[in-house]
């Protein structure tokens, strides 16, 4: 009977499929450092983005036939490597980019009208400064006509741009390997059947979307050890109290740099999901004021975890079946 290791855990309807299949799913999670041995009582594993399935633990495992990465990225995987090898990789690209979209702008929409300040200070000292709060909360932006800056025009990018448009906001996205993207909006508001706009993006030059957006998100892929893409010269660029929000990968910008910005006024709002060492360790980046955080939760909703673990289970079955 094939064994299935669900190291990062895996969706209950996703973990049925596959039982319903003959496969006998563990979803009991092993430390990375006891995988080299107990991996090899599997011909499987499926990761998220905790689990490092790297050269080392490849080679330990001559019986491991697949790797499955539920989401998008797999920068926690030696792919190239794991195919050399003949273990078939796979992921889920499609199922959680809504979702990872959506927490953008619930980072963008806290920072248009600075939540994260309100949120903080409220509880603790909400009597004594509330008609001061008010104040500094009535300087928030709206979103309508302010220009979204999009690093990565893949699904994810894609999905910010859509619900960009939707809010009257311009799109500048850059992507070195995309020219141009139709984009269907599907607006169901409209009260019909087949509410249905198509938009043409052309992607710009990195330049273009620095010095020009108000808000800048980066789906970029990172590996570990790689050197910042965003760091003070690239920030000198932009608009002086530009909004960045980082949920792809931690290290995509450098947070020492991201402070030393947001203390100069030059960044004016940093939303980010992900960090150079998670959990993070940067206390002056996650006590400030103009920060708003999450705990690397882009796809992390119920509806995505359901996708992916419904698509990760119909291409493990679909490998083994072939």
């Amino acid at each position: 009977m094939t064994k299935i290791l669900a190291n990062d855990g895996i969706d209950a309807n996703g973990k049925k499929i596959l039982e319903d299949a003959g496969f006998t799913v563990i979803t009991e999670k092993i430390a990375q450092e006891n995988l080299l041995t107990e991996l090899n009582n599997f011909d499987a594993i499926l990761v998220r983005s905790a689990t490092k399935v790297r050269k080392e633990l490849i080679d330990a495992c001559p019986n491991l036939k697949l790797v499955g990465r539920g989401g998008v990225g797999m920068d926690n995987i030696d792919v190239e490597y794991a195919k050399n090898k003949g273990i078939k990789v796979i992921n889920t690209p499609a199922s959680s980019s809504v979702s990872v979209a959506e927490l953008v702008f619930a980072h963008i929409f806290s920072a248009a009208r600075l939540i994260q300040v309100t949120n903080r200070v409220m509880p603790t000292e909400g009597n004594t400064k509330f008609n001061d709060l008010k104040k500094v909360a009535s300087n928030g932006i709206e979103l309508q006509g302010k220009t979204m800056g999009i690093f990565g025009f893949g699904r994810i990018g894609q999905e910010v741009a859509k619900m960009a448009i939707g809010l009257g906001m311009h799109v500048l996205a850059f992507d070195p390997y995309v020219d141009k993207v139709d984009l269907s909006l599907n607006l169901p508001a409209l009260g019909q059947n087949n509410s249905r706009i198509k938009v043409t993006i052309n992607t710009v030059s990195d330049e273009s979307v620095l010095t020009h957006a108000d808000f800048i998100t980066f789906h970029l892929p990172f590996n570990e050890g790689d050197k910042p893409i965003v760091n003070a010269a690239k920030m000198a660029k932009m608009k002086r109290g530009v909004g960045l929000v980082n949920c792809s990968r931690g290290g995509v910008i450098s947070e020492s740099d991201l402070l030393a910005a947001l203390n100069s006024g030059q960044v004016g709002f940093a939303g980010l999901d992900v960090f150079e060492k998670e959990p993070p360790v940067n206390m002056d980046i996650l006590k400030h004021d103009n920060v708003s955080l999450s705990p690397h939760i882009g796809g992390s909703t119920k509806e995505a975890q359901n996708r992916i673990g419904i698509e990760l289970a119909e291409k493990v079955i679909e490998f083994f079946k072939n």
